[in-house]
């Protein structure tokens, strides 16, 4: 009986030290990059904030009466840039917010703030000196594209495997008479028991908030978002067929292609408009037509490039709820596509006030800060826990926890192949490292001492 108990406990510690060790490398390996995402994404959850203090000579405009017309603001941009193309236009979602009109040149592409009481030019941006959108590219893919895009996705994943560690780690494994050390750090208890309770304590708070961002930040992801995003549309949780007025499109053209519009609205098929020998309708008539519809005020109305293209229309709105994606034939003005929020399935919905949640735009101000709180309690975590690691690690090792065999690691590597199933790139990654593990780790004797492998 002593020997089965003895046992017991020895497999119990092996576990413990193998989470452990997986933890410390998941955190040495991810943690610069969480720190980046993590202060990236607390800056640009203040993006109307920051933008109307960094734009606001062209934002702001002073109500004057009666607004001209679409037509004349776009026809005065193009009296002054007479070699771009045109190619959407938004009006201001107040009377004292000026409109934007997208241009495209051989060079670059610009932002014409107009004034709509007037018609005048107020100035105008080009797309690569707005500074949200860098701070949205480096969050996004470090601003390294593709390859980018992959590394920000691994780190997200990983992040899940150092969450679920993390609170493996945390969870008391002897009966306690107080809270010290789980939801409160214990500070009469000496440094080495404060230092670590300080990386433990906030993890548990910001664990639910830090898995949050990290789920509903997958969906962008140029790898598993993609293929979520297709299985999802496959499942028919993407847009049903009743979106469609009248038949069923013609192009293979998906709407992402053309605009940015909503995520649960960028594999929907654009139609194409009917040439008929018809004048195009002016964005006049569209603006008309979306507001007639009650569209959320702030929307863009993309202008089409091809004779059989059409009108789109794409509106982000602070809340969820108000998201729509509009085709409008170019010809006859007729809706081809009206798709919204109350149209998605209900994984559409989840994943939609997922990502206004996780921009800090549904709940307004609260939103923001909450999301703002969590972003600082990832900093904290990485940097705590990177202090932890150089207080405790010995003088010529890496400081990671024995690695243990594989037979002890049967439960736990249980968990990391479904984990690795569910994100492909994890399980690619786990593969990665065993390989380095096995063949070059573990025979070159002075890495494998400084990594106690």
């Amino acid at each position: 009986m002593e020997g089965k108990m003895k046992a017991s406990e020895d497999s119990k510690k092996s576990i413990y030290k193998t989470i452990w060790r997986w933890h410390f490398y998941a955190g040495i390996l991810i943690a610069p990059f969480l720190i980046v995402l993590a202060i990236t994404g607390g800056i640009y959850l203040f993006k109307p904030q920051i933008e109307q203090a960094l734009y606001g000579e062209y934002y702001t405009v002073e109500a004057q009466g009666e607004k001209v017309a679409a037509t004349e603001q776009i026809d005065a941009v193009k009296d002054e840039y007479p070699n771009a193309m045109v190619t959407k236009f938004r009006p201001g979602e107040n009377n004292t917010r000026s409109s934007e009109v997208w241009i495209s040149t051989n060079e670059v592409m610009k932002t014409v703030f107009v004034n709509p009481y007037d018609g005048s030019i107020i100035g105008e941006l080009d797309a690569n000196d707005r500074i949200m959108d860098k701070i949205e590219e480096i969050h996004g893919e470090l601003m390294a594209g593709t390859v980018g895009d992959r590394i920000v996705e691994l780190v997200a994943c990983w992040a899940i495997v150092l969450l679920v560690t993390g609170l493996f780690l945390w969870f008391p494994r002897k009966k306690k008479k107080t809270l010290g050390g789980t939801v409160i750090p214990r500070f009469h208890k000496g440094k080495y028991t404060l230092r670590r309770d300080l990386h433990a304590v906030p993890g548990f708070w910001i664990a639910g908030g830090m898995f949050f961002l990290v789920m509903t930040g997958l969906p962008w992801s140029g790898f598993w978002g993609t293929n979520f995003q297709i299985l999802a549309t496959n499942s028919g949780e993407g847009y049903p067929p009743s979106v469609w007025v009248g038949n069923a499109p013609a192009s293979d053209v998906k709407t992402k292609e053309i605009a940015e519009v909503p995520w649960a609205a960028e594999n929907l098929d654009v139609p194409l408009s009917t040439i008929n020998g018809l004048i195009p309708v002016s964005i006049d008539e569209v603006i008309e037509t979306a507001d007639r519809e009650g569209l959320y005020p702030g929307y863009t109305v993309i202008i089409p490039s091809k004779t059989d293209g059409v009108y789109t229309i794409s509106s982000f709105p602070p809340k969820a709820k108000d998201e729509v994606t509009m085709h409008i034939d170019q010809y006859s003005g007729a809706v081809l596509a009206d798709y919204r929020y109350d149209n998605y399935g209900w994984l559409g919905k989840t994943i939609a006030f997922g990502i206004t949640l996780h921009k800090g735009t549904e709940f307004g101000l609260i939103n923001q800060l909450v999301s703002a709180l969590i972003c600082l309690g990832i900093v904290l975590l990485a940097v705590s826990g990177f202090y932890l690691w150089l207080k405790r690690k010995p003088k010529k090792e890496l400081g990671a926890p024995k690695a243990p065999s594989i037979r002890t690691m049967k439960t736990f590597l249980a968990i990391m192949i479904v984990l690795g199933i569910i994100f492909p790139l994890v399980g690619l990654s786990l593969i990665v490292i065993w390989l380095i593990d096995v063949l070059v780790i573990r025979n070159i004797p002075v890495l494998k001492a400084f990594l106690n492998a």
